[in-house]
């Protein structure tokens, strides 16, 4: 049974299913879509097009859907979709998207959002990520699964985070970041793989030497990345995570972190 405080504001056109609760002082808009079992705390703003999925915990001051801010946008119909299971905690702020790109921005399953971080405009952001406090992505960005971006993260527009990456505290990408790879600093760096996190999600030690290898390969050898890719495949075709590290190279738009 749903449980809406009497204090919200609700729309209409709004749909809730059986099982959400709203807090107290919170809106929702026209055209929003909440499932079932999702919370919604005191003094969140829920705009549309939005459709918000299942078991979804969302805290106060948070503003969900809103229009972005990008000078192209001319209130055209875009929406935001987000999916089961995630955490978007204190003040976090989540963009509709542009017709300039997907017009959707888009946020998978099992994700931490942490407080006052920014998910702009036609952005991606897979599964299980974390941003954390104040981690800031810039319009087009996308987010592979697993990736763990720090407090203070800042994401230039267009950039692709690779699955399993992380970033360290106050780090500020320009450029793609492939899959695995921990990068630090301003601007960012790469500093070896995240193999904490491998080893805390069951990656077996014949796939972290693997990849660790792969690594060298790229990262240490004074090849080109035409060269290094080349030198990689072998491993690709024998490794899915080997492959995924290459393709995370391979369909680099800005470029990789060096």
């Amino acid at each position: 049974m749903s449980s809406i405080d009497p204090r919200a504001i609700i729309d209409p056109s709004a749909v809730l299913a059986e099982g959400v609760e709203v807090g107290p002082w919170s809106i929702i808009g026209a055209g929003v879509e909440i499932g079932e079992g999702t919370v919604v705390g005191p003094h969140v703003v829920l705009r549309g097009p939005t459709r918000i999925g299942r078991n979804n915990r969302i805290y106060q001051f948070s503003s969900i859907g809103e229009d972005t801010p990008d000078l192209k946008y001319k209130g055209e119909a875009t929406r935001l979709v987000i999916g089961d299971n995630n955490v978007i905690r204190e003040g976090v702020t989540i963009h509709r998207g542009t017709v300039q790109d997907r017009a959707e921005t888009t946020i998978g399953d099992h994700n931490l959002i942490m407080a006052y971080a920014h998910v702009g405009h036609d952005s991606v952001i897979g599964n299980h990520c974390i941003l954390v406090n104040n981690t800031a992505l810039a319009g087009h960005v996308h987010v592979g699964d697993w990736a763990i971006l720090s407090g203070y993260t800042l994401v230039h527009q267009y950039c692709h985070i690779g699955a399993h990456s992380f970033s360290g505290m106050g780090t500020a990408i320009g450029k793609d970041v492939p899959a695995f790879v921990t990068v630090f600093g301003n601007p960012a760096q790469a500093r070896g793989m995240n193999f904490e996190g491998m080893r805390r999600r069951g990656f077996s030690d014949t796939t972290i030497h693997t990849l660790r290898n792969a690594y060298k390969v790229v990262y240490r050898q004074g090849l080109t990345i035409a060269q290094a890719l080349t030198h990689l495949e072998p491993a690709a075709d024998g490794c899915p995570e080997v492959a995924l590290f290459v393709g995370s190279i391979r369909d680099a738009t800005r470029g990789i972190t060096r």
